[in-house]
């Protein structure tokens, strides 16, 4: 009876640790979190699995590439009403771009993440049709395809790709294509949260608040106008695996398949991204999107290295708006029409009610207008 009381309390204990899930792009989960639905965006668990040395061995079941969360029986593999309908940012193919989710300050497990995109839209179609929900072997196919489009660490020139101090080399997470966290037991910077060294508080989480952890990927050669940006964490220390996911929309590559959606039982419809054969557009409307906390009185601005952006001068540095910031969410935004393939460095100010200027640290951001059929381009950034 001993045992079987300590067994039980060790398999409720790995069920209330957690914990960490995508907060940009916004994923489904961070929307359901917004919209009130989900009580604990950070336990969008996988468990228990085989989540270590071997990434890809657990079997995704019910939690799909999008995440299942049992506390709030909430499946994200289907869209929902305050998630899933349309893309929430639209990236070009070979943009670089930054991602971030967010680890809570009580379940940092450590271990390694990766962002997939799966190329297959027939099956993408499946967890984007309303009304839809996926069967566990549709689930794992698409497991299958997202594991096989990782978004690798060096694809992105520059990038600090390791290989995590927690794996020995022969062993199956001996690879630097996926991000790793900082070495679980590690005196200083440790686990995730160490990644970035981010403040507690930096996201949100709603169990003992989060620390961010931010990359760069690159978007793959695709098209679609509709698809999915998932996330993966593998835990070190527990047997778990944290999933989610975002609707976005890529184009301007020359890859891809016409985007589809169907309710069940139905005849697909077709809108197709057109490729080859579209005119490249030769202004861009760049939105830019930032997450900045800030204390009343003070704004947010852009300022950069071209004339659009003030040319470094802050007095003409360009305002963003604040018409959808909350304590949860402070999303400041400001669209700017610039020419393709335009190339600028630029950085993020906040100014307060006094005209007292606070610039973000070093170093300076950089952005290339991109080239190509799309007319919008999206750049999601957090305040540092």
């Amino acid at each position: 009876m001993k045992l079987e009381i300590a067994l039980v309390a060790a398999s409720m204990a790995v069920s209330v640790n957690g914990h960490g899930y995508l907060t940009w792009p916004r994923s489904r989960t961070r929307l359901g979190s917004e919209s009130g639905i989900d009580t604990c965006p950070e336990c969008t668990i996988l468990e228990p699995v085989i989540a270590w040395p071997n990434l890809d061995a657990a079997k995704i079941g019910r939690s799909g590439p999008c995440g299942y969360n049992a506390r709030v029986s909430v499946d994200y593999n289907t869209p929902g009403v305050n998630w899933g309908q349309s893309p929430i940012a639209t990236y070009t193919a070979g943009q670089v771009i930054d991602v971030e989710w967010c680890v809570d300050h009580n379940g940092d497990h450590g271990g390694m993440f990766s962002y997939r995109i799966c190329q297959d839209q027939e099956l993408v179609n499946k967890f984007i049709t309303p009304g839809y929900i996926p069967t566990e072997a549709e689930k794992q196919a698409a497991e299958d395809c997202f594991n096989s489009g990782t978004l690798s660490c060096t694809d992105v020139s520059g990038q600090n790709c390791n290989f995590s101090p927690d794996c020995s080399p022969g062993q199956p997470c001996w690879r630097n294509d996926w991000f790793t966290c900082n070495a679980f037991q590690a005196g200083d910077r440790r686990a995730c949260q160490g990644v970035d060294n981010a403040p507690l508080g930096s996201c949100f989480t709603t169990i003992a608040g989060g620390y961010k952890v931010t990359k760069k990927i690159k978007i793959p050669n695709y098209n679609s106008s509709h698809t999915l940006l998932s996330f993966k964490w593998n835990s070190f220390q527990t047997g778990q695996i944290y999933l989610s996911c975002a609707d976005i929309a890529i184009a301007g590559g020359s890859g891809g398949s016409p985007t589809t959606t169907q309710k069940p039982g139905t005849t697909l419809s077709t809108s197709t991204v057109a490729t080859g054969t579209c005119t490249p557009a030769a202004t861009v409307d760049v939105a830019f999107n930032e997450l900045a906390s800030t204390t009343f009185g003070q704004n947010i601005k852009v300022v950069g290295s071209i004339p659009q952006l003030g040319s470094w001068n802050a007095a003409n540095a360009v305002a963003l708006s604040a018409s959808q910031y909350t304590n949860s969410n402070p999303l400041w935004t400001a669209t700017l029409n610039l020419a393709a393939g335009t190339t600028f460095q630029y950085k993020f100010i906040k100014v307060a009610s006094n005209g007292a200027v606070t610039w973000e640290s070093d170093p300076n951001r950089s952005y290339t207008v991109p080239t190509g059929c799309a007319k919008t381009a999206t750049v999601s950034t957090s305040w540092r």
